[in-house]
């Protein structure tokens, strides 16, 4: 398919609920910037759905490999159920497409070094749908804190707070190791924390607790850390599918300064509240406040910093050691919950267990044929 120059071609990995209504708008609202050439599904019927949903132009394929040899894509957008993510984003790499990949990346750091070396052979690169980094708000409150404009983080709180009932685990792959990689903490929690990791930096101890408290799962359906940044700073980060009040936020503490966003599945500038300490001027306070362009954070925000990226040819946001970064606080937090004991940021590496499995081979976890 012929595509004006200066556009970049894109094709859709899965054509489920997340990519029908969260990635087709994106690429409706990037529409001067990439054309969507292919879409690729195993189920016929939902393939042919999104391709009359999509328009005109949009080849349908059975198979990553036959749309990757027949279309040639500039990136490549997956919104399959995870346990797929690696295999898909290592084959998109392989034949020099860019990928833009639904959370999480993969299920395990042993997943993340094959993308890694794929990356490496390639040139092309991979990032992670964690659009809740790319709003103006989060823009704005990462810039205050770095600058050190509201004064050392001292202080932080991360909540997911949401609820999932028994029908939703009764979708074949949720709530599974192989399938999912774990519970609230891989497939919930892990855009709160991971816009944590954003504002505050890197962390360096992670000690926490995991239970499965009402669902008959095998992995937990709820979690809790506390976590040392290396500035210093402490927070605490919980992860729960059982909480009938939903509710998304982050509170961080600063010497001038609380910083505070509250939401459930997104957020625009009004989320966040900045409260000055008693001793701050209010001419300063005010300057706080958020920018006058309100970009909510969405899909369409990342996809945005992707085309830029792509522009330049330099690694986009979300990806490399950005994205392993919080992968590694998901594989740390279930290793301390599981455990019993700290675990230090580099601490997990080839031959640990919570290397190549989230569940670390831990008797009470594991699935009982890995055990």
């Amino acid at each position: 398919m012929s595509v004006p120059p200066g556009r970049r071609r894109v094709a859709v990995v899965g054509t489920g609920s997340i990519v029908s209504s969260s990635h087709l708008p994106a690429l409706r609202a990037h529409a001067d910037r990439v054309e969507l050439v292919a879409a690729v599904d195993v189920d016929e019927t939902r393939l042919d759905a999104f391709r009359a949903e999509a328009g005109d132009g949009v080849a349908g394929y059975g198979s990553v490999e036959a749309m990757l040899d027949a279309v040639h894509p500039d990136l490549v957008v997956i919104g399959t159920p995870p346990s797929l993510h690696r295999e898909q984003t290592v084959a998109a790499l392989k034949a020099g497409a860019w990928v833009l990949c639904e959370k999480p990346l993969c299920l395990s750091l042993a997943e993340y070094d094959d993308i890694a070396a794929a990356e490496e052979a390639s040139g092309a690169y991979a990032s992670v749908v964690f659009q809740h980094r790319y709003g103006s708000g989060a823009r704005h409150a990462r810039e205050l804190i770095a600058s050190g404009e509201l004064g050392a983080p001292l202080v932080a709180h991360c909540q997911t707070t949401w609820h999932r009932d028994t029908a939703y685990y009764e979708v074949p792959w949720r709530g599974r190791w192989a399938s999912e990689g774990g519970g609230p903490t891989m497939g919930h929690g892990i855009h709160q924390y991971d816009l944590l990791l954003h504002l505050l930096g890197p962390w360096a101890e992670v000690r926490a607790m995991a239970g499965r408290l009402v669902h008959t799962t095998e992995s937990e359906d709820v979690s809790s850390a506390l976590v040392r940044f290396e500035s210093g700073a402490l927070a605490t980060v919980v992860n729960s599918v059982l909480s009938p009040d939903e509710m998304s936020r982050i509170r961080v503490d600063c010497a001038h300064a609380t910083v505070e966003l509250t939401h459930l599945y997104g957020h625009r500038n009004d989320d966040w509240v900045y409260t000055p300490a008693p001793d701050v001027d209010p001419a300063r306070a005010a300057a706080w406040r958020a920018p006058a362009d309100d970009v909510p954070s969405s899909h369409a925000a990342q996809l945005g910093a992707v085309l830029d990226a792509h522009d330049r040819g330099v690694r986009p946001p979300g990806s490399g050691p950005d994205a392993r970064t919080t992968l590694e606080f998901a594989a740390a937090l279930y290793k301390s919950a599981f455990t019993g004991s700290p675990v230090h940021a580099g601490e997990i590496a080839p031959g640990d267990p919570f290397h190549r499995a989230m569940h670390g081979d831990h008797p009470d976890w594991a699935p009982k044929e890995t055990v």
